[in-house]
């Protein structure tokens, strides 16, 4: 494809999750804040402590940054590291979610509420119960609202295994199953689970399941969930070897079955999506580090129109 320009370039901005609001597209992107510490596996040189809403009228259009929206100062729990964040809308009130690490240093998932897409948002005094991890994923379907949520290393991810929070788990072995993201259904207030978190199988093309050694295709980080033709759409970073990936499946606790790469590598380590319908077509939001030359940590957020194959697979993009 054509090299997309950063939506915007006075800020780095990064994880955008795109959604529709008000006949405008809005993105909830993270933000790095730029410094000269060095990358590390617990992903501890991303400095991000606020959040910013960005907008456009048309993808055609300028984006406009709303400013600051939600700011660590101003959430009573989180200690550090206010990552990739969602938005969603419900009986005319806008939820944000976010993680960030508790005094303990744990990632826990938090919301904060609006009367606005915009913001600026007002944070619920604690996380939701029961949350842990990263990368908060909201889906509507149907009425309700599902949560999905989930990231390796830094993320802490493989640290639940047991159902409790364990400093140093044991290694999970290449030819176990991988793990996947988390999901629950949100109770009516949209700041709860309405039940218990339950883990996302991914499976291959015979039924069996995707393996913690599969770099290739297991799953790592930045779950999103989309539906196209009645079927639902997981898509996900594998980390490591830098794809997103999807799986389809017939029900959005899954299982789910892989398909295939939307996006290639692109320049940086990390790399993190979300996929939007805007007035009959559909785009997909994505990051990388080229306006920074490279700096892991300096990343901005673009776009690309998506297209499907007349048998729902979908079109693999090469940045």
């Amino acid at each position: 494809m054509k090299e997309k320009e950063p939506i915007v370039k006075h800020i780095f901005t990064a994880d955008p999750s795109a959604h529709v609001f008000e006949d405008r597209l809005y993105i909830y992107p993270s933000h790095d804040l730029p410094h000269d510490g060095e990358d590390d596996d617990e992903g501890g040189e991303y400095l991000m402590e606020d959040y910013h809403v960005l907008s456009m009228a048309s993808p055609d259009q300028d984006c406009i940054d709303h400013g600051e929206a939600l700011h660590i100062r101003d959430v009573p729990w989180a200690s550090k590291q206010m990552w990739a964040p969602d938005c969603a809308y419900k009986d005319g009130r806008y939820y944000l979610y976010f993680p960030a690490k508790d005094s303990a240093g744990i990632f826990r998932i938090g919301a904060a509420v609006s009367d606005s897409p915009a913001g600026p948002f007002a944070a619920e005094p604690s996380w939701i119960p029961g949350s842990r991890s990263i990368d908060p994923a909201v889906f509507k379907d149907d009425g309700r609202f599902y949560m999905y949520n989930g990231g390796l290393w830094g993320g802490q991810l493989e640290k639940w295994q047991t159902g409790t929070y364990t400093e140093n788990p044991p290694a999970i072995p290449a030819d176990a199953e991988a793990l996947g993201p988390y999901v629950a259904a949100l109770s009516e207030d949209m700041t709860s689970y309405r039940e218990p978190l339950r883990m996302v199988r991914i499976l291959d093309e015979s039924g069996e399941p995707i393996r913690a050694g599969d770099e290739e295709r297991r799953y790592f980080e930045g779950p999103w969930m989309h539906k196209y033709n009645g079927l639902y759409y997981l898509s996900y970073s594998t980390g490591t070897t830098h794809y997103v990936c999807y799986a389809t499946g017939t029900s959005p606790y899954g299982p789910f079955t892989y398909r295939g790469r939307i996006l290639e590598p692109v320049i940086g380590w990390t790399t993190q999506h979300s996929i939007v319908e805007f007035r009959g077509k559909w785009y997909l939001f994505y990051h990388d580090c080229a306006l920074s030359g490279g700096i892991n940590h300096r990343r901005t957020v673009k776009y690309t129109e998506l297209h499907y194959n007349p048998d729902g697979t979908i079109q693999t993009i090469v940045p």
